[in-house]
């Protein structure tokens, strides 16, 4: 159903793209982006164990106001984002998430690894150069992304067999992971000119997250400090290798 009503949102936004080309300076395309996504906590104990590799699938848009400065947005996919996180103390982490007969508490050491998946409708401001033959070069800044979780699933793996098995894939953890996630980022590249109305686009573009991933339903077991919640803020950073075709 999230797919199907996405798919109607882009060609509703190409459609309208192609009805104000006419009245308007007004640029629209696609882009084909594989990203590079990690996640970092704010608590010591929790610490970044390995990236996502992943891709982003989209509709672009750009509204020229000056012949230089655009107004950018867009709306499309960003598959498998996330990454994975090491948990120092043992815990009943991904508390709302069925694991399994028997397998409440995690040992220490654990890695949970997030794959996401997230609706994202990007709004910035562009900067480009002149044209140097065929070639001309932009920067992005700010983009400003709210991102609408569609999909949220994990895995667990573990470095010890005490509790249960030593990996458990393909959770669905929905629950474990907000619906909403806003980030900022920054962006630059080239555009080079095919035709007078076409150009293919090349750039490299960061995206970090501001607001916390996790729901935080989980407990921590301390031997120190005895049990807590576990309250830590969970963010991801990605890097997003840009390749579309503007028209």
């Amino acid at each position: 159903m999230m797919f199907r009503k996405v798919v109607f949102l882009v060609i509703t936004v190409c459609l309208t793209g192609f009805a104000a080309k006419a009245q308007y300076d007004f640029r629209f395309g696609f882009q084909v982006s594989p990203s590079l996504s990690w996640m970092q906590t704010d608590v010591s104990y929790i610490n970044p164990n390995g990236p996502n590799l992943g891709l982003k699938l989209g509709a672009l848009g750009e509204y020229y106001f000056r012949e230089n400065y655009a107004i950018t947005g867009g709306v499309g996919f960003a598959f498998n984002a996330g990454g994975t996180l090491k948990y120092d103390f043992p815990g009943n982490y991904w508390a709302q998430t069925d694991k399994g007969v028997g397998v409440d508490t995690l040992a220490a050491g654990v890695n949970l690894k997030y794959n996401l998946q997230y609706v994202e409708i990007p709004i910035g401001l562009k900067m480009r150069t002149r044209e140097f033959g065929y070639m001309r070069y932009f920067a992005e800044i700010p983009v400003f992304t709210f991102g609408f979780r569609s999909q949220a699933r994990g895995s667990i793996s573990k470095n010890t067999t005490n509790f249960g098995p030593a990996e458990i894939e393909k959770l669905q953890i929905k629950e474990e992971v907000k619906s909403l996630a806003l980030s900022w980022g920054l962006g630059a590249g080239i555009e080079y000119s095919v035709s007078t109305s076409t150009s293919l686009v090349g750039g490299v573009y960061f995206q970090k997250l501001f607001t916390d991933i996790n729901s935080d339903s989980g407990t921590v077991y301390s031997n120190n400090r005895g049990d807590l919640n576990e309250n830590s803020k969970a963010t991801n950073d990605i890097i997003t290798f840009r390749l579309g075709v503007i028209f």
